[in-house]
């Protein structure tokens, strides 16, 4: 009988599995993954579970024996080859899986370096996956010659747990500043001197001209002609949303899976969710890569396929664990043209467009987290000037 089949085995997916479970859907469910390990955390990937103080079964999202319960199918290290909308099927190696409907949380895929310029040897690395974290933690030892590419979150948190193993680690950002495209000057100034203060060299507005080594990588040369030697290099120059399956099934495209306010593509059975899907936002389109997104976004899915006809509206947060320190995100920047810092119990900065707050970064500030997640929410915008009197108790903006 066919069912919900789910392609992709992430956060989004296990989120729709169990939501549909939860809200009463009885027919077969099926979660079919890539990979060879049951829907898992990816976050924990490049912090504590690659400083080793997470073991494998704590990153799992579920246990085996809530699938069993829940009765949803786990095909697992199988890849999904192609979707036949006429016969509502989807094909895997040697078979065919019946929907009734489907969900696409295929995720993204991190952007690499190209082979031309020394991205495949031996060395390289990308933070994405199990196995992307697992090959690279044995050269991750102390004394070690690391090269971060790129000064987004991933390449920073990858910089601050070599640090804490002992290596040398230099990053490099060919933009202007780290963070370029994802925070504040403010807030990309105090997390460089937190990483300064960490003995990390941060190269800023030099780009990359080639890796070098004979089958392994020995050294990255910079576009001004120097030469970092390296033992390892990490790649975090961001991700893409994994579309070429929805493509080649003539789905819809635009900045990810195109997906209606529902969740649903241009195909009525057909719905995505997640890292991979795109939707409407301000007369425009939105793609969130994060769990919360994954989260909300895959049970908004799951209660429309049931026939809720709830529109998404994101509620976007996010987080960075760097060293000791926990950046917590609120809201989205976009667009901002102020910018207000404070400090009192830590230090936070709130991006304003005009007199409306869009955001928060709170660096060790729970609290400048939490009221302004609520007042972005709520669709309040308090005083600037408030916000940035340290005497100003943040509650009472509530």
């Amino acid at each position: 009988m066919a069912g919900v089949v789910i392609v992709g085995a992430g956060q989004a997916a296990a989120s729709a599995a169990a939501k549909l479970r939860a809200l009463g859907y009885a027919e077969p469910i099926t979660i079919i993954g890539e990979e060879p390990l049951a829907p898992y955390q990816r976050p924990p990937l490049s912090k504590a579970y690659l400083l080793g103080q997470m073991p494998i079964d704590r990153l799992l999202l579920r246990s085996p024996e809530f699938w069993a319960e829940q009765q949803v199918e786990l095909r697992l290290g199988t890849a999904v080859t192609a979707i036949d909308r006429a016969a509502k099927e989807v094909r895997l190696a040697g078979a065919k899986v019946p929907y009734s409907q489907l969900i696409l949380a295929t995720g993204a895929v991190p952007h690499r370096l190209p082979a031309a310029i020394g991205g495949t040897l031996a060395g390289v690395h990308v933070v994405r996956n199990l196995a992307d974290v697992d090959g690279m933690a044995p050269a991750l030892r102390a004394g070690a010659r690391l090269v971060v590419v790129g000064g987004g979150y991933i390449g920073l948190e990858a910089a601050a747990v070599a640090r804490k193993l002992g290596l040398e680690v230099v990053l490099v950002e060919a933009a202007p500043r780290i963070l370029g495209r994802v925070a504040s000057a403010e807030t990309a100034d105090a997390i460089r001197s937190m990483h300064l203060a960490h003995g990390v060299e941060i190269i800023e507005g030099i780009g990359i001209s080639r890796l070098w080594g004979d089958a392994s990588v020995r050294g990255v040369e910079l576009s001004d002609g120097r030469n970092l030697p390296a033992d390892l290099v990490i790649v975090g120059i961001g991700v893409a949303p994994a579309t070429a399956l929805a493509q080649a099934a003539g789905l819809a495209i635009d900045n990810g899976i195109a997906v209606d306010a529902e969740g649903r593509t241009v195909d009525p059975a057909i719905w995505a969710a997640g890292d991979c899907a795109s939707f409407p936002m301000g007369g425009g389109r939105l793609r969130l890569e994060s769990v919360g997104n994954a989260i909300d976004m895959a049970e908004c899915v799951a209660g429309n396929i049931l026939g809720a006809a709830t529109a998404y509206v994101p509620r976007p947060w996010f987080w960075s664990d760097q060293y000791d320190a926990k950046l917590q995100i609120a809201g989205l920047n976009t667009g901002y043209d102020q910018v207000i810092t404070r400090r009192a119990e830590g230090y936070s900065v709130w991006y304003y467009r005009g007199k409306t707050l869009l955001a928060v970064d709170a660096l060790n500030d729970a609290r400048a987290y939490m009221v302004g997640k609520r007042l972005i929410e709520a669709g309040r915008s308090p005083d600037a000037a408030r916000v940035a009197d340290p005497l100003t108790d943040l509650k009472a903006l509530l």
